[in-house]
C-alpha cells in the first residue's frame, strides 16, 4: 500500500495553464477519483503520477520515493485506458501476460500468475478465446487483469467504464472495487461520472481550471461542497441567492425573496458576515412538498412540469419571478400535476448548504435577492 504526494505541481501547454499548483495526498489502499468538467486537468494529472508527462515544476512522490523524474516504465505502475488497448491478434491469456513477458518473469511464474489474475477476473475459462470473441465487459475484465498481474504499486485508471452499457458499468464498478480492496492497491481513477465515483469512491478531489476545488469523501462532497462550481458539477442542486442576517458557528439566518431560510455553513473554517451575499445550495431530494406554508424554510412555487420515473418524482416548479426550483420525491404514491396553484417547499436547515459569494459561479438561480 504505497500513498502518493504531490507538492506544487505546475503544467503549461503553451500558454495553457493545465495544472497549477497542486497540492494532494492520496493514501495507500485508498480507491481515490479525480473529477471534473472536460479540461479541468484530471486526466493530465492522471497522465503525471503515471510518468506520460513530466511537470514544469512539483514533485511526486510514492511513499519515500521521488519519481518526479522517473519514466513510466521505472515507475510500477500500470494503467487501464478508456479503449482497454488489449491486442487483437493475442488470445486472452497472452494478452494478460504481455507485461511479465516485457518483466523476463520466468514462463512458470508467468502461468501461475496469468491464470492468478484471470480468477481474480473471474475469466479464468476464457484464457484461449481471442479478443475479438468476447463482449464488452469481457474485455474490460481482461484490460483489468492485465494491469493486475504485473502487481503495480499503483493502479491507474482512465474513465475504464465509458464504453459499457448502463448494466455493465454498475457490475465493474463493484467489481473494481472489489479487487482493489482484496489486493490492497493504491488506486487513482479518473471519470465524468459523478454515481461511479459517489458508489465506489474512498475520497475524490474536484478539480477546476487546473486547481484541486475540494477534496473529501462522498459524503463530505455531495453533502457539504465548498463552492457553487462543486456544488454544480455533484448531482443537481438549486441555488438561492441571499444575504445574511445572522451567522453562527454551525447556524446561518439568511434574507431571500423566499423569506427567511436558515442553513449551515458549507465549512467548519469559514463563517460569513452580516449582510454578506451567499449562495445557498438545496438538494432536490431535500425539499418537501406541502400545500400549508411555515415561517421559514419554505420556498413557494408552481409546478410546470413533472417526470415520473418510479421510485422517484422528479418536479420542476417556477417561482414568482420564474427562475426554476427543482424538487423530487420518493416512492411517491400520488404524482402532483402541474398547475397554476403555488406548493411550499419545505427544507429542513441543516440540508441547507450557505456558500461564499462567486460572480463568476456556474449556477442557474432559483431566487433572486
Amino acid at each position: 500500500m504505497i500513498p502518493i504526494t504531490i507538492r506544487s505541481l505546475r503544467k503549461t501547454f503553451g500558454e495553457v495553464v493545465a495544472l497549477d499548483d497542486i497540492h494532494l495526498d492520496i493514501e495507500g489502499g485508498e480507491l481515490f477519483f479525480l473529477l471534473g468538467p472536460s479540461g479541468c486537468g484530471k486526466t493530465t494529472l492522471l497522465r503525471h503520477i503515471a510518468g506520460f508527462y513530466h511537470p514544469d515544476r512539483g514533485t511526486i512522490r510514492f511513499g519515500g520515493d521521488d519519481v518526479t523524474a522517473l519514466p513510466a516504465h521505472k515507475r510500477d505502475t500500470a494503467m487501464m485506458f478508456q479503449s482497454y488497448a488489449l491486442w487483437p491478434h493475442m488470445n486472452v491469456a497472452r494478452n494478460v501476460s504481455f507485461g511479465l513477458e516485457e518483466r523476463k518473469v520466468p514462463p512458470r511464474e508467468i502461468e501461475e500468475r496469468v491464470m492468478e489474475a484471470l480468477r481474480v477476473v473471474r475469466m479464468q475459462e476464457y484464457a484461449t478465446r481471442k479478443i475479438n470473441e468476447l463482449s464488452g465487459g469481457q474485455q474490460q475484465r481482461i484490460a483489468l487483469a492485465r494491469a493486475l498481474v504485473v502487481r503495480p504499486r499503483c493502479l491507474l485508471l482512465d474513465e475504464p467504464l465509458s464504453n459499457l452499457d448502463a448494466k455493465l458499468r454498475l457490475e465493474m464498478r463493484a467489481e473494481i472495487r472489489r479487487i482493489c480492496k482484496e489486493f490492497g492497491f493504491t488506486a487513482v481513477y479518473v471519470t465524468h461520472d459523478q454515481k461511479e465515483a459517489l458508489s465506489i469512491a474512498d475520497r475524490m478531489a474536484i478539480l477546476d481550471g487546473g486547481v484541486i476545488a475540494q477534496v473529501g469523501t462522498p459524503t463530505e462532497i455531495y453533502r457539504s461542497p465548498h463552492s457553487p462550481t462543486v456544488a454544480a458539477f455533484i448531482g443537481e442542486t438549486n441555488f438561492v441567492e441571499a444575504r445574511v442576517d445572522y451567522a453562527g458557528a454551525s447556524s446561518v439566518l439568511t434574507s431571500t425573496d423566499f423569506g427567511v431560510i436558515e442553513g449551515r455553513p458549507c465549512r467548519v473554517d469559514w463563517q460569513p458576515a452580516r449582510n454578506e451575499r451567499v449562495w445557498l445550495s438545496i438538494r432536490p431530494e431535500s425539499l418537501r412538498l406541502r400545500e400549508d406554508q411555515v415561517s421559514k424554510n419554505c420556498l413557494t412555487a408552481r409546478i410546470a412540469r413533472h417526470t415520473y420515473l418510479g421510485e422517484t418524482a422528479q418536479y420542476e416548479m417556477l417561482d414568482r419571478n420564474g427562475s426554476r426550483l427543482l424538487a423530487s420525491e420518493l416512492n411517491p404514491r400520488v404524482v402532483r400535476e402541474a398547475g397554476e396553484a403555488n406548493w411550499h417547499a419545505y427544507v429542513e436547515p441543516h440540508d441547507v448548504v450557505v456558500m461564499p459569494w462567486d460572480d463568476a459561479a456556474p449556477v442557474e438561480t432559483a431566487a433572486v435577492v
